[in-house]
């Protein structure tokens, strides 16, 4: 493949995410890109038209026409997909995502990569805005619309690249998760929780993925990893390259403390190897983004950053799309939307916003709309995630039929439990009966938090227009 030069370059599944992120890469880098998608619609649609890269909607061996010189493929795209099958009766060469960032935003330069069950999408976005505020000109790639750049990637041409390390699985020719194509200089780990029922069988199957993204970090490199979570100590025993622990316990090498709630953020003393390295603030609301901020110092700090220099960039962050975003206030009610949908993210994000906004009763509006969470898996563990809402509405998980009928999730049966312990909620069968039953609920000095990893059927704007905005 090295030897290849290509100059059309074909992408299957291009309305993805980080897919479509691959494309602005190319495009800004001189390709001439192409691509296909089942659903080509906005705001991707409308970001690759901006681009002047052609979306062919629907799959087909005609997108192979003209003859690329390589092509990528998203694993949205199956085996039997017939686009997939005409590539492969080809000799046309093909990468997946990982690989074609590797080629193509990395190349020479030493990556930083950002894995974990919670928390990778933020920590990624910090240590790319950190980079870029020192002067570093980085390259990254994240899962979410970072606010300070206006994207999920930058080419830069700085020495570092900054990648959020998936555990999904790469590609239908490939099912390793994504993180292991990567060789991190500096390789981060949030945490690890049973997550993406679809593709891990249980938990073991969850951390022997970890493991194997510790294994990729070149014996020279450095880990830094969370060091409360047991999960996390125990993988990293095992790690062939040094590791150093951040968190909040004292044999961590980086330590928070005074950790204290401000307006609109949190402030906290980094501490190294148990002396004081500098205070810092961050505009985020939470513990659980103190780690991640801490995780980002350490981060930068290996690569030979100083706390002054850390101080203004950190607090200068704007944080990620859908991550505890205001999208408006409306006769004296707070709209908030986060990506929310594992039961640990609910928890925390939940006690994060419920500490910024004491003064407020607290609305949350929930999607299980994951592959993970319209299963059962977690029907009690989300039963517990919502202790510090007021008031709670959940709707029927989207797309249930995908699930079999014994695993799947009931929101019915979750707001059955949530009333069982004293709490008031709502259940409704779909979006609109929710936004219709959630308005004559409330009322000014409401703050409402809607929680869903996708539009949830455009709430948070219809709900802005219902509400006056």
């Amino acid at each position: 493949m090295n030897s290849i030069s290509p100059k059309h370059i074909h992408l299957l599944g291009i309305c993805g995410t980080g897919m479509a992120a691959l494309a602005g890469i190319l495009k800004e880098q001189g390709y001439g890109v192409t691509g296909s998608d089942e659903h080509a619609y906005p705001p991707m649609s409308t970001f690759l038209e901006g681009l002047g890269i052609a979306v062919q909607n629907g799959y087909g061996p005609e997108n192979l026409e003209p003859r690329p010189d390589l092509a990528v493929v998203g694993n949205v795209i199956r085996r039997d997909n017939p686009e997939a099958q005409a590539l492969l009766n080809t000799d046309i060469p093909r990468l997946s995502l990982p690989e074609a960032l590797n080629r193509f935003l990395v190349g020479e330069r030493q990556s930083l990569v950002v894995a974990g069950t919670h928390g990778k999408t933020t920590t990624t976005a910090l240590i790319a805005w950190l980079l870029y505020v020192l002067g570093l000109d980085p390259g990254f790639m994240v899962g979410g619309i970072a606010r300070n750049f206006q994207a999920n990637y930058r080419v830069g041409q700085g020495p570092y690249v900054v990648l959020e390390g998936d555990e999904y699985d790469t590609a239908f020719f490939d099912k390793r998760p994504k993180f292991v194509h990567f060789r991190p200089r500096v390789a981060v780990l949030t945490s690890i929780e049973f997550d993406h029922a679809d593709i891990y069988t249980d938990l073991d199957h969850v951390i022997r993925a970890f493991a194997s993204y510790l294994e990729t970090v070149a014996p020279d490199g450095q880990i830094l990893a969370w060091g409360d979570a047991p999960l996390v100590l125990q993988v990293c025993r095992r790690a062939p390259a040094p590791v150093s622990f951040y968190g909040v316990s004292p044999d961590c090498h980086w330590q928070a403390v005074n950790i204290i709630p401000a307006s609109g953020g949190m402030k906290f003393t980094a501490l190294k190897e148990g002396r004081p390295w500098g205070e810092f603030f961050l505009p985020m609301l939470g513990a659980h983004n103190v780690w991640n901020g801490l995780a980002a110092i350490a981060a930068l700090a290996e690569l030979g950053a100083e706390p002054g220099a850390l101080q203004e960039a950190l607090a200068g962050f704007q944080g990620v799309h859908k991550r505890q975003e205001v999208a408006g206030e409306f006769k004296g009610i707070i709209v908030l939307q986060d990506f929310a949908h594992h039961p640990t993210a609910v928890a925390v994000t939940l006690q994060a916003v419920r500490q910024g906004y004491p003064e407020r009763r607290l609305v949350a509006v929930f999607e299980p709309r994951t592959n993970t969470s319209r299963r059962r898996i977690f029907q009690a563990p989300y039963a517990a995630a919502f202790k510090d809402a007021d008031l709670i509405l959940v709707r029927e998980p989207p797309d249930l039929w995908k699930v079999e009928p014994e695993e799947q999730f009931s929101s019915r049966q979750l707001v059955a439990d949530l009333e069982r312990q004293g709490q008031t909620a709502r259940y409704f069968p779909d979006t609109d009966q929710l936004l219709a039953g959630l308005l004559p609920l409330l009322r000014p000095g409401d703050l409402v938090l809607v929680m869903s990893n996708g539009d949830f059927d455009h709430l948070v704007p219809r709900l802005g227009e219902a509400l006056g905005g």
